[in-house]
């Protein structure tokens, strides 16, 4: 691990009360690392890039540009650099810990903007939201992505964001000592809004501004694809008695409904429709699966709770 010297961040009167450590976890950005390094060390004390396991110079780029390089053996997935980012503070005399990603998307200028609540003691988590009063220019397939996985996100947490995916965070100390996570992959964002209520945490949203260049590392749907089987696992696992149980009676009633017709059918002509029929056992077996899925998840915990 490569160390940098304490200060290098000058606020100037606007300085933040306490130590800030701007975390950058990333994976083969050895073409944009440096510069949001070098950009990000204004803001900050310190500057911390968590190498998931890069193939390419990512590693070597952060350090000749001042950060403080953290390397996994192999790559993990963004919730363990997000968790080795939080353990890291625990054990420093962090403040504020910021998390920007580190494709060069973010302007390291508005952490600022993220420090702001916090230091006012008006938030625990801020959010730099790319669709809060701001007109961003995102590809539009992704835009579409971000707002669907956002809806989906909202539809389990209870607390409502504008940018449920925006990677730029800021968190206090109260929240560095109260999170770790245990998604695996890139829905680390989403589990930090369902986690937030439990934890007692604010959470916050300012507007920031994006920028893309060129075309992502992953393909926009696989990614998409991705993130959102973890938050179907989140509510899952938060509402058991919603996600499996309402499915499930619906998939009952149109079963039973496809039964009743196929007896009309029967006792008005004579025949027996087998298709149909099949049909109609198959819809009431998988609700009653899906169904009694839910309660079972639910009454479970309902005990461990």
């Amino acid at each position: 691990m490569s160390q940098q010297s304490p200060g290098d961040g000058d606020f100037g009167a606007g300085r933040a009360r306490g130590r800030v450590v701007v975390a950058i976890p990333c994976f083969n950005e050895e073409r944009f690392i440096g510069s949001v390094v070098l950009k990000a060390r204004e803001y900050a004390d310190q500057v911390m890039v968590i190498d998931d396991g890069s193939s390419d110079r990512t590693a070597w780029v952060a350090e000749q540009a001042g950060a403080t390089v953290i390397r996994h053996e192999f790559n993990q997935g963004k919730a363990a650099a997000v968790n080795t980012a939080l353990e890291y503070a625990r054990n420093s005399d962090c403040n504020i810990l910021v998390l920007l990603d580190g494709d060069g998307q973010h302007e390291p200028a508005d952490i600022p903007s993220l420090l702001k609540p916090i230091t006012e003691g008006e938030a625990d988590i801020v959010v730099g939201s790319r669709f809060l009063g701001v007109k961003s220019h995102i590809p539009r397939m992704r835009a579409l992505g971000q707002r669907v996985l956002t809806f989906a996100t909202n539809v389990g947490a209870d607390v409502k964001l504008t940018d449920s995916q925006s990677g730029f965070r800021a968190f206090s100390r109260k929240t560095v000592e109260a999170l770790s996570f245990g998604q695996k992959g890139f829905s680390v964002e989403s589990e930090m809004q369902f986690r937030a209520k439990e934890s007692n945490l604010r959470m916050r949203e300012v507007p920031v501004g994006v920028a893309y260049y060129g075309r992502g590392k992953r393909s926009p749907v696989g990614h998409g694809t991705m993130v959102l089987g973890g938050i179907l696992r989140l509510i899952s696992g938060r509402i058991p008695l919603v996600f499996f149980g309402v499915p499930g009676g619906a998939l009952l009633a149109i079963g039973v409904l496809q039964g009743w017709r196929v007896v009309q059918g029967y006792n008005a002509t004579g025949d027996f429709y087998m298709g149909p029929a099949l049909l109609a056992v198959l819809f009431c077996i998988l609700g009653s699966l899906s169904l009694f899925t839910g309660l079972i998840l639910h009454a479970i915990k309902s005990v461990i709770k």
